[in-house]
C-alpha cells in the first residue's frame, strides 16, 4: 500500500477516535438527541473529505507533470501557462462585482443605521417642534432668548458682554469699528451681508469729490467717520465714495449693508453664511434652527441702542 494512503488511514481512524473518545465515550453515546448525532455525523464527514482531498493533491504532485501552452514572455527565465479562467471563477467574479455595487448603493453603507444620521433626524424633529412653539415670540422675549443663544454659542469668541476679548473678534457692542471699515475699503467685500452675493469693490474703483480714487488719507478719514457714527471729518468722502450704495446715514440699500446698526436680518444673513473679515474668518452656524438665528440678531440689535 502507498505510504500516502497509509498516513491518510492512520490520520482518518485516529482523528475518529478522538471524536469519540472526547465526545461521545465521556457522555454516553448519542443519548437519541439528534443534534449531536448531526454534529458528530458532519465532524466525520468532513475529516474524511479533507484527507481525501489532501491525499489527491499530494499524489497529482508527485505524478503529474508539466505541460500546455506557455505565454510569450517570461521572468527571470519562468514562464506562465497560457490558461484560460476558470468559468467559475470568472461568474465569481462578476458576481462580487455586482455584489459590491449593491452594497455600496443599496445596501450598507448607505442605507444602513446611522448614529449621527438618527441624531439628524432627532435634531430636525426637535427644531420643527422649537420653531412651531416659539414661532409668535417677539419683542422682549425674543431679545432673552436671544440671549441664551448668545451666552451658549458666541460668547467664546465675543465675550460675555460682545466687547470682543480685546481684539480677537468684532465688538458687537457697535456697528463697526475704523479698522474694519478700513479692511472692506481696501480690499472690498463679499460677506453676503444682504443674504446674497453683492461684492463691494475695492479702493480701486472709490472715487473721491475730484473724481480720483481716494488716497490713504482719505481712507483713514472716512473709517474714523463711519465707525464714530457718522460724525466728524470725512462727510465728504464718504458721500461721493460710500452714499450710493450704503445711503447718506448708512441705513443700507437694496445693493449695500446696513454699516449705520445692526439689524436682526444681518445677523441672521452672518450666521447663515460665515463672515471674512480684518479679524478673521467666523464660521457660519448652521447648527442653529430659523428662531434662534432670529433671536440671537434680536439680542445683538439690542447692543448697540
Amino acid at each position: 500500500m502507498n505510504k500516502i494512503y497509509l498516513w491518510g488511514f492512520i490520520v482518518t481512524a485516529s482523528m475518529l477516535g478522538f471524536t469519540y473518545v472526547s465526545v461521545l465515550g465521556s457522555k454516553g453515546g448519542f443519548n437519541g438527541d439528534i443534534v449531536n448525532i448531526l454534529t458528530i455525523a458532519g465532524a466525520a464527514a468532513l475529516v474524511i473529505i479533507t484527507v481525501f482531498v489532501v491525499i489527491k493533491y499530494v499524489r497529482q504532485m508527485q505524478t503529474d507533470t508539466a505541460d500546455g501552452e506557455l505565454v510569450n514572455e517570461s521572468w527571470d527565465g519562468i514562464g506562465e501557462y497560457l490558461n484560460p479562467v476558470p468559468m467559475g471563477w470568472a461568474i465569481i467574479y462578476l458576481m462580487t462585482m455586482v455584489w459590491a455595487m449593491w452594497y455600496f448603493t443599496m445596501g450598507y453603507p448607505v442605507q444602513s443605521y446611522s448614529q449621527i444620521g438618527e441624531y439628524n433626524e432627532d435634531v430636525d424633529v426637535h427644531n420643527k417642534k422649537f420653531e412651531a412653539k416659539y414661532a409668535s415670540i417677539t419683542g422682549d422675549r425674543l431679545v432673552e432668548m436671544g440671549e441664551s443663544v448668545f451666552l451658549a454659542e458666541c460668547k467664546i469668541c465675543h465675550g460675555l458682554t460682545a466687547d470682543g476679548i480685546d481684539g480677537t473678534a468684532s465688538n458687537l457692542n457697535v456697528r463697526l469699528e475704523a479698522n474694519v471699515v478700513k479692511n472692506a475699503i481696501v480690499n472690498g467685500s463679499n460677506n453676503n451681508l444682504l443674504g446674497m452675493e453683492m461684492p463691494m469693490p475695492n479702493r480701486e474703483f472709490l472715487f473721491n469729490a475730484a473724481g480720483s480714487a481716494i488716497t490713504d488719507a482719505e481712507i483713514d478719514t472716512v473709517s474714523a467717520y463711519v465707525a464714530n457714527g457718522f460724525t466728524g471729518k470725512g462727510s465728504d468722502v464718504y458721500l461721493s465714495a460710500c452714499a450710493s450704495c450704503h445711503k447718506e446715514n448708512g441705513m443700507g440699500t437694496d445693493y449695500g449693508p446696513n454699516i449705520a446698526k445692526y439689524t436682526p436680518q444681518l445677523v441672521v444673513n452672518v450666521l447663515n453664511h460665515g463672515k471674512k473679515g480684518v479679524i478673521g474668518t467666523m464660521p457660519a452656524f448652521n447648527r442653529l434652527n430659523a428662531k434662534q438665528k432670529e433671536a440671537a440678531g434680536a439680542y445683538v440689535t439690542s447692543l448697540s441702542e
